[in-house]
């Protein structure tokens, strides 16, 4: 495994939309397997490949049994070609991104999702989701599709910066 850099909200392949995987191989497997491990580095419950400038439609989520935030139980998820099938009810929660390092804003999502993919052997999954871990699925296809997290704010006043300090002694927001 390796850490890849997580491109900045500057770069502008984050703008760009993401191509679908042919095949699911070894080299796929590899970018998940380094996308675990990049997001997990960075303190992230969430990654999609273009944030580490890879073109390909590919996510991962982590949501650890050690992390309080909603009473989310843990979850994990790594996914190809993900695409949002049917959606229900809403939410509306601060997120941050690793992409957008220190800003958090308010933004609205479905509650539950049901999303189709492939798994990382290329077998096709289908999967409903719901809570936070539908948030964080949510967010990473918007990457895939070059949406950035403060372009789906419910209000552009809801941005704002956590410094390290802050952050170190408050309940982390949702930084996928």
């Amino acid at each position: 495994m390796a850490l890849r850099t997580i491109l900045t909200d500057e770069n502008p392949r984050l703008r760009l939309k993401s191509l679908k995987v042919a095949k699911v191989d070894k080299s796929t497997q590899q970018l998940v397997q380094d996308m675990f491990e990049t997001m997990l580095q960075a303190n992230g419950i969430g990654l999609s490949a273009p944030q580490v400038g890879v073109l390909q439609r590919v996510i991962v989520v982590d949501i650890p049994p050690d992390l309080e935030f909603e009473g989310s139980p843990p979850f994990q998820l790594a996914l190809i070609n993900p695409e949002l099938v049917k959606c229900a009810g809403e939410q509306i929660g601060e997120e941050g991104c690793l992409s957008v390092p220190g800003w958090y804003g308010e933004v609205k999502r479905y509650d539950q999702i049901l999303v189709k993919g492939r798994d990382t052997n290329g077998k096709e999954v289908r999967l409903k989701i719901e809570g936070l871990p539908s948030r964080a699925v949510q967010h990473e296809i918007d990457h895939l599709d070059g949406i950035i997290f403060t372009d789906k704010l419910v209000d552009a006043a809801s941005l704002h910066r956590i410094d390290k300090k802050t952050a170190e002694t408050k309940q982390p927001a949702l930084v996928v």
